[in-house]
């Protein structure tokens, strides 16, 4: 079994990994494969464009590593299914959009892996929450 190095989590929008910040401060001082690493990420993410995608990163003593893909960002999600650019300063009082309860449903399924629930109802209430606080209403 190879000793581990480090752990490291980064947020990179699909299919657009360089080596340029934040990507290459960050992996630079493990001594990775910069190019390969972007290459990889990029080819693994070419179907989620437009989305931010947290990646953690294991990186071993030789030098080699493994990457593991999460889901899109919530916020990101839900900005899409209301068709909006950015979600409102002020939540509570501002809102900027709306989704169904469907839309809401597809996104917390999509969002089950990373929620620490196997609750299809817990999971909806935790992307409800982060609607909410985007200034995002779900339509009843």
């Amino acid at each position: 079994m190879k000793k581990i190095k480090a752990i490291v989590k980064l947020q990179i929008s699909a299919g657009k990994a360089t080596p340029a910040p934040p990507v290459g401060p960050t992996l630079a001082p493990y001594g990775l494969n910069l190019a390969e690493f972007c290459q990889k990420f990029n080819d693994a993410t070419k179907s989620q464009e437009g989305f931010t995608i947290p990646v953690e990163i294991t990186i071993y003593e030789d030098r080699s590593y493994n990457f593991k893909l999460k889901t899109p960002l919530a916020s990101e999600l839900l900005k899409k299914a209301a068709g909006i650019e950015k979600g409102s300063a002020q939540g509570n009082k501002t809102k900027v959009g709306k989704i169904t309860k469907e839309q809401l449903r597809k996104i917390a399924v999509q969002k089950m892996p990373d929620l620490n629930t196997d609750n299809i109802e817990q999971a909806m209430k935790i992307i409800e929450g982060t609607a909410k606080q985007m200034g995002i209403e779900i339509e009843k």
